[in-house]
């Protein structure tokens, strides 16, 4: 199982947009999750980032998303990119394999 987080905030070219250009743009995006999730995609949580956060990141939005593999983590990468989503949202992305907190925390004592 692969974890894909992703943090963005809007561009200049997302908020330029009248409310109709990006609720068309949006309801594009339903069917294409809907398929990833019908092939084992899993949506964990989508969110704001609170104002109240310690050490809060630039970054306004989160989204946590599960893929079954490699393969439709990629796929769901390349659908991201394809659509245009980095022209409107700045973003950073996170991802890589579920592990136990022992397991991380044995990464971090090697560096």
């Amino acid at each position: 199982m692969k974890v894909f987080i992703e943090l963005c905030k809007a561009r200049d070219a997302w908020l330029k947009l009248s409310l109709k250009e990006r609720q068309d743009y949006v309801a594009q995006i339903g069917p294409v999750m809907e398929d990833l999730i019908n092939r084992g995609a899993v949506i964990e949580a989508w969110g704001l980032n609170e104002d109240e956060t310690d050490y809060k990141s630039e970054y306004n939005f989160f989204m946590v998303t599960k893929l079954p593999d490699d393969d439709m983590l990629k796929e769901f990468q390349s659908i991201v990119e394809s659509a245009g989503w980095y022209d409107y949202f700045e973003q950073v992305n996170l991802s890589g394999s579920l592990m136990s907190p022992d397991e991380v925390i044995g990464k971090m004592l090697e560096l």
